[in-house]
């Protein structure tokens, strides 16, 4: 069976096709984005260890690296673990015009995603 090109080409109550996390954009859920000051962050990394997505990224030295937004839901762990408040949750409505967006930043825009 051909991998269905949208959702609405599954099968209904049947599994047409297998994926991976690592395949999937689940960052266009998102409705909500972390925001990292570092000049707060001690890099405990306890948002690294919770996050349920990996979206947490560091660098060589294990330190904080910043947010995948590619797999982030926003669901915001990262700051209520946060034992220093370095991270802060904000509204996806308020990136919207940022420019030079990088692919799965936008949850509202779809088109790329969902053919």
């Amino acid at each position: 069976m051909s991998s269905p090109k949208s959702w609405q080409d599954v099968p209904p109550g049947t599994i047409a096709f297998g994926s991976t996390a690592l395949d999937v954009q689940t960052g266009l859920w998102r409705s909500m984005r972390p925001v990292i000051d570092e000049s707060k962050c001690i890099s405990c990394l306890r948002c690294w260890l919770q996050c349920p997505d990996m979206s947490i990224k560091t660098d060589e030295n294990s330190k904080l690296a910043g947010i995948d937004l590619f797999f982030c839901k926003g669901c915001g762990i990262c700051a209520s673990v946060c034992p220093v408040k370095a991270i802060s949750m904000h509204q996806e409505a308020d990136f919207h015009d940022q420019e030079n967006v990088k692919h799965g930043e936008h949850p509202g825009d779809v088109g790329a995603h969902v053919k």
